[in-house]
């Protein structure tokens, strides 16, 4: 699987687990719903940044995102 997609898949699993919408997601990081969905579907890759933005968020590290890691901090 690549990164691009195992980001995706984690960030849904963290976003179900904080019981938010993508649309709460899309405006946290003022992107639009449907650019987050795509996020979530790795379709479209994001900055170091938001990346740093959604780890810090979700208290998890930016190698379990990005699937180089499977702890979470």
């Amino acid at each position: 699987m690549d990164i691009l997609k195992v980001m995706g898949t984690r960030l849904k699993e963290l976003r179900k687990e904080k019981r938010l919408r993508q649309a709460e997601m899309a405006e946290l990081l003022e992107i639009t719903p449907p650019h987050y969905q795509k996020i979530e579907y790795g379709k479209v890759n994001i900055s170091a940044l938001t990346l740093c933005t959604l780890a810090d968020y979700f208290g998890v590290s930016t190698d379990y995102l990005l699937g180089r890691s499977e702890e979470r901090l």
